[in-house]
């Protein structure tokens, strides 16, 4: 059995397409290997069976998705071109998944590959995690989390910002990181979606979206509980890097926007809804702001501003700065 720990969900994968295994393995970064599976608290069958599921006394609730609470059947799950059978049965959360893509979904997959894999992973093992870890009350946040000599550090900020570049940076130094971009979080810590980690592209190296390529990310451990939180801001191309207290009003702010903003989560609060609803468990809605209110309240906020194109590890920037 495989399985991979993923939003503080332990998710083990059965399945019978060996090329979608692979495919699952490389949007993990190779996390998804052999395991034990008594633990787990995400279940993932994918078969290689075509024809659609049975509908057979289950109520239409809406377009593509039907019910049979407490399971639900969502057809091309966030149009990755797979049908999902959800079911929450005691404290697993049990998921069957058939690839029925109809063609234009199936040339749009084998065209834009990179997009593919990022829509499977998402729909297969990072949103039913997700889902799964609303149950507990732990909400998306796009941040990242770092551990060093400094301190834990939630950053945040809209992507395109420099988060993957700073946290690259700081991991070459020795530190420690829950993710790329993504994590689950409750008021207290912040569990990594399991994902590469995705910088600008170098030579030779495989692409994804935006220009940009990925890497394993050394040493990931599942769950930090940061100590001080930095939204990060971009300045001017050779300016100083700069860092000042911020507000917890607007690093709330911040924190909420950039959530929402984030492309990795743009199908999540749809396919949290559909589940929500089709199943009659868990919130509408993850409670984003409620959650980033208590961290906010909690930690220490800091803005940092570094300049365009920099890449310094942050405990370096926040040195120089005089913060810490």
């Amino acid at each position: 059995m495989l399985a991979v720990t993923t939003a503080g969900e332990r998710v083990t994968v059965d399945s019978a397409l060996p090329w979608l295994t692979a495919l699952l393995a490389g949007g993990t970064a190779g996390e998804l290997s052999e395991a034990n599976a008594a633990d787990a608290t995400v279940h993932l069958e994918i078969q290689a069976d075509r024809r659609p599921f049975s509908r057979d006394g289950w109520k239409l609730i809406g377009r593509g998705t039907w019910a049979a609470p407490p399971c639900a059947l969502v057809l091309d799950a966030c149009s990755s071109g797979f049908d999902l059978q959800v079911e929450p049965r005691g404290a697993t959360l049990r998921v069957t998944a058939r690839y029925r893509p109809a063609p234009r979904t199936l040339a749009a997959n084998m065209a834009l590959r990179a997009r593919f894999r990022l829509l499977a992973t998402q729909a297969l093992l990072h949103y039913p995690a997700l889902w799964r870890a609303s149950l507990r009350g732990r909400v998306p946040l796009h941040v990242c989390v770092c551990a060093g000599a400094g301190g834990v550090t939630m950053i945040a900020g809209p992507g395109g910002v420099g988060k993957s570049t700073l946290l690259s940076a700081g991991l070459r130094q020795g530190e420690i990181a829950t993710a790329d971009n993504l994590c689950a979080c409750d008021s207290r810590a912040a569990y990594g979606v399991a994902e590469p980690l995705r910088v600008a592209a170098g030579r030779g190296r495989a692409g994804t979206t935006h220009g940009r390529s990925e890497h394993r990310i050394p040493s990931r451990v599942c769950c930090l509980e940061p100590d001080r939180l930095v939204v990060l801001r971009r300045g001017a191309p050779g300016s100083p890097a700069t860092a000042e207290p911020l507000s917890p009003v607007e690093a709330g702010r911040e924190l909420v926007a950039g959530t929402y903003m984030a492309g990795e989560l743009r199908r999540f609060w749809s396919f949290a809804a559909t589940l929500a609803l089709a199943t009659g468990q868990g919130p509408v809605h993850a409670d984003v702001r409620g959650v980033a209110a208590l961290l906010v309240a909690r930690l220490p906020c800091l803005q940092v501003r570094v300049p365009d194109g920099g890449s310094e590890p942050l405990t370096e920037l926040l040195g120089r700065a005089g913060a810490w």
